[in-house]
This record gives C-alpha cells, sequence and structure tokens, in this order.
C-alpha cells in the first residue's frame, strides 16, 4: 500500500504522496533546492496515525522544481442602475514540488 501523508503549508492542506508533483503557495529558495515540510497532520500506508494536531516525528521532503504565476484571477465590482462597473485582476505566485519521501 502506498505511503500517504497531509501536510500544511500556505494556509492550505495538501495531500501527497512520493513522486507526486504539488502546486504550494510561493515559497523561497532556489531551483532543485530541498524542502522540508514539518507540519504533518496526518499519515497513512500500513497504518493511519492522525495528529492532535501534528503527527510526531513525521516530516515529507521535497525538491522545489521552479516558481511561477497561476492563472489569472479576474475581480469585477459592479452596481446596477448607476453605470458602475470596475475589472481588475491578479495572478498568484506559486511553487512546483516535487515530493521525493515520507519519513514516519
Amino acid at each position: 500500500m502506498n505511503t500517504w501523508a497531509v501536510i500544511k503549508t500556505g494556509g492550505k492542506q495538501y495531500l501527497v504522496t512520493e513522486g507526486k508533483t504539488i502546486a504550494v503557495e510561493k515559497l523561497d529558495g532556489e531551483k532543485d533546492s530541498k524542502i522540508t515540510f514539518e507540519e504533518v497532520l496526518a499519515t497513512g500506508g500500513e497504518k493511519t496515525e492522525l495528529g492532535m494536531p501534528l503527527v510526531e516525528k513525521a516530516k515529507v521532503t521535497g525538491k522545489l522544481l521552479e516558481n511561477f504565476k497561476d492563472k489569472k484571477v479576474r475581480v469585477v465590482k459592479f452596481k446596477s442602475k448607476s453605470k458602475y462597473l470596475r475589472t481588475n485582476g491578479h495572478r498568484h505566485q506559486k511553487t512546483r514540488v516535487l515530493i521525493e519521501k515520507i519519513s514516519l
């Protein structure tokens, strides 16, 4: 059975397995540098373990592949019957990470 973990980074939670590529909120670091996620909320595989709030001595290591911009998010303000329309937008900064190892 595959080992999996739920990690927390950038205020969001991600379900990861070894060899999986995920896109997370921007992390500092150079290309091909190692990243360690210490905030592991749950692990599974042969035995499922839930943290209260974190799993003790569990960590997930990965490799930073690239920093990139996500798709554009459109923000529209509109008020009917008053000819008011404002359009704005932005692109989130993201980091692509390859999960290499889940240590329990």
